[in-house]
């Protein structure tokens, strides 16, 4: 994997034209392109428990290796100059966005640190998820995830039953509660930044987001009295809390600011990278966060970042797995982008009513599960361009139809650890701090049997009422 940054790095600076990079036709695709990416989610799901010790020792190794598959299989059939342009594309306009903004997230909100006796009952609980859910439309799932995940979990660090609860913190904070904003959930900035007002989503999302919040919340608070009045809970020292680490505050403001200044400066310059088109504002915008991370790590004491356990690990985890999802995806996202004249066709038909009308219930759920294993922000532009693409359009008329394809990627990426980025470092933080957390597929189960039925009354009272 650092292989795979080290010719990502040289990639960036490479200045070949655009003419040189030829598209994938996911149209001259069949299933078999999506055997890499299915390999390396299995890894990802069956590695920690049936091979634990050499996965935990190798999976930036094994990351890779699914990611030279793909591109060594995409060189013989299609060329090198393609396999080439499809590195440097998810290398470039998508890899290292996400993973900078994550890094600046994960860095600012770690040296943030809530200090002093929190019990955790099931009112401190609820009211740690609520908070969480409402933060996450403000400084991000990331950001709010990295800021209190670390204080709930040693909150309920002497339950013997714990890890229900960071499950719930990641449908809530790491998920739904990012669905009110652009700046909240990578899928939302996406539409952001093809048109779609700031303020869209919380005006048009806000019932949808408020109703599922309150029933997965509903729905904790009955499973956490269940689990606590079954616990012996020991008298401790009650300390006052505080907040230290005040310094990040202005930081993470900083971070919002550079997000919302790269979508509003337009100056019009962009540099072609081996026909991966890259704005100036966008390359400013991420400049500007690994500047924020590096101030933070200057500015705020070792001390703090040493009382929350603040480790690189679950970051480098998050930033090697994701390295190779991201390359493996490139055929699958291909084969997607070929709409209708891809093999993914009969899927795309679904969204689309007999009168020529979108079906807002697919859209929703074919988004939203689509989102669960794909990377959500590309899985969302697919099915936002599959809409139509004019933003103007999809605010108006067919408002219900972006609302299910906004819903449905953000909701919908709690059903897996992969989901969503926060998702796997909490699973990660979590993991390092002793609590046995469920399995891939232990998690899915729990996910299923919790999000599933909710997501079934949104769709009752929302989707297919629209």
């Amino acid at each position: 994997m650092q292989r795979l940054g080290f010719i990502s790095i040289a990639l960036i600076g490479s200045t070949a034209p655009a003419f040189a990079a030829p598209a994938l036709d996911g149209a001259q695709m069949g299933w078999p392109w999506a055997l890499p990416f299915a390999g390396i989610l299995v890894c990802i799901a069956a590695g920690p428990l049936l091979f634990a010790k050499l996965w935990h020792a190798h999976y930036g190794k094994i990351a890779a290796a699914w990611a030279l598959l793909t591109l060594a299989a995409i060189a013989v059939r299609f060329g090198a100059p393609a396999a080439l342009a499809g590195f440097v594309h998810a290398a470039v306009a998508e890899y290292m966005s996400f993973i900078i903004l994550l890094f600046a997230l994960y860095v600012v909100a770690g040296g943030v640190l809530i200090t002093g006796t929190l019990r955790g009952g099931p009112l401190v609980n609820a009211g740690i998820l609520a908070l969480g859910t409402v933060m996450a439309s403000v400084v991000g799932t990331t950001g709010a995830a990295m800021i209190l995940v670390r204080p709930l979990i040693r909150a309920n660090a002497s339950r013997a039953h714990n890890a229900h609860v960071v499950i719930f913190f990641i449908f809530l904070v790491g998920n739904i509660g990012g669905a009110l904003s652009p700046l909240g959930d990578p899928p939302l900035f996406v539409g952001f930044l093809h048109g779609v007002d700031f303020f869209w989503t919380t005006t048009h999302l806000a019932a949808q987001t408020a109703f599922a919040a309150v029933l997965v919340l509903a729905v904790f608070i009955v499973l956490d009295v269940w689990f606590a009045r079954r616990e012996v809970r020991t008298a401790a020292a009650a300390e006052p809390l505080r907040l230290r680490g005040l310094i990040n505050l202005p930081l993470i403001a900083a971070i919002i600011g550079a997000i919302l200044l790269s979508a509003a400066w337009q100056p019009g310059v962009a540099f072609d990278i081996y026909g991966t088109h890259v704005a100036l504002q966008s390359l400013a915008r991420d400049g500007a966060l690994a500047v924020i991370a590096l101030a933070s790590l200057w500015l705020t004491p070792e001390e703090h970042r040493a009382a929350n356990d603040f480790t690189w690990e679950p970051i480098a985890e998050v930033a090697k797995l994701f390295a190779g999802i991201f390359i493996c995806i490139i055929p699958v996202l291909a084969m997607l982008d070929a709409g209708h004249d891809g093999p993914f066709g009969w899927l795309l038909a679904a969204v689309t009513a007999h009168d020529g009308t979108p079906h807002d219930v697919a859209y929703f759920w074919l988004t939203g599960l689509l989102s669960a294993f794909l990377d959500n922000a590309p899985t969302y532009l697919v099915f936002f361009q599959l809409a139509g693409g004019d933003a103007a359009e999809l605010m108006g008329k067919l408002a219900a139809t972006l609302a299910a394809i906004s819903t449905g990627a953000v909701y919908m990426g709690a059903l897996t650890y992969i989901g969503n980025a926060p998702n796997f470092m909490v699973y990660a933080i979590a993991n390092e701090r002793g609590v046995k957390m469920p399995s891939f597929f232990g998690y899915m189960a729990w996910s299923a049997a919790v999000l599933l039925p909710v997501l079934a009354l949104l769709t009752w009272f929302f989707v297919g009422a629209s």
